[in-house]
């Protein structure tokens, strides 16, 4: 049985007329009867009682009229529903991305993304890069924001550099300021200043802490464990200092002294990542669009 041959018996069973039908559907009378006959041989039974002037359904004809118009409605959803994806009017696209990119770079590109395609539901996944990587290689998100260079050797992923962030040391207005009051600081001087840190998992962890042991001293902790709002609401009460993207200090209102590191001071380098072997959804590649135009 084929999807043509229901959209002709339908034709015929709604004119009773091979020849208006023939014309309703766009093909060839004969054509259409041809089809008809074969639809009949495919079932076992006539579909039609077919008089001169008179063309009526069979007991058959009337048990399929009902289910070939089912199945061709649904078709037809089908076909606007595949249709509503590629014009970007539904679906979903799977995010993945660093906490810090979440509240630093994240809110104004999806605030975009949203305005202009408001029927797509955006799931946001917020872990560190070693999570977001192993997600995206086993299918559970579209597209991710990782901090380069990668944990691990990634050869099934297809990396594009997006942007490098300076880090910058955030502090209590009303604590002494670190390093000494100075411009900027120094690596070396935060061993001096106890460090609100991260919790285990965060790239900017073991960016800040592996830069400490370089500079030849192991940092103190104040409190860590926290995720960013935490991190910073901890500065904010003067429990330490912290270590942070630009772009999270310059989005953290009040209550907060930003001071750059000195040269060479800290950067990221932060890449959008998806699978090489499974092209993007289109939501998620037009979404890919707007972070590299951003």
């Amino acid at each position: 049985m084929q999807f043509q041959q229901l959209q002709y018996f339908v034709a015929v069973a709604e004119t009773r007329h091979f020849t208006r039908a023939a014309e309703q559907v766009h093909v060839a009378q004969p054509s259409l009867s041809q089809q008809i006959r074969a639809l009949e041989r495919e079932l076992g039974a006539d579909l039609f009682v077919r008089a001169r002037g008179n063309i009526a359904l069979t007991d058959a004809g009337e048990a399929l009229l009902p289910l070939a118009r089912r199945i061709l409605a649904d078709a037809d959803t089908a076909r606007q529903e595949v249709q509503e994806l590629v014009q970007l009017r539904r679906g979903r696209v799977r995010l993945g991305a660093t906490p810090s990119l979440c509240t630093g770079l994240l809110p104004d590109v999806l605030r975009a993304f949203h305005d202009r395609y408001p029927g797509i539901q955006l799931l946001i996944q917020e872990s560190g890069s070693r999570d977001l990587v192993r997600e995206l290689a086993r299918g559970a998100l579209d597209l991710a924001l990782v901090v380069l260079p990668l944990p691990a050797p990634a050869p099934a992923l297809t990396t594009v550099e997006l942007l490098r962030e300076d880090l910058v040391v955030v502090s209590s207005p009303d604590a002494p300021a670190p390093g000494g009051g100075r411009g900027s600081v120094e690596i070396a001087d935060l061993e001096n200043e106890r460090l609100v840190m991260f919790r285990h998992g965060y790239d900017l962890r073991e960016l800040t802490v592996n830069a400490c042991r370089s500079a030849g001293f192991e940092p103190e902790f104040a409190v860590e464990g926290g995720e960013m709002d935490a991190v910073l609401g901890f500065v904010r009460a003067g429990l330490g200092v912290a270590v942070v993207p630009r772009m999270v200090a310059s989005r953290a209102g009040r209550g907060l002294r930003v001071t750059p590191l000195a040269r060479p001071g800290l950067s990221r380098t932060i890449a959008l990542a998806h699978r090489s072997d499974v092209a993007p959804p289109r939501g998620a590649r037009e979404l890919q669009r707007m972070l590299l135009e951003r």
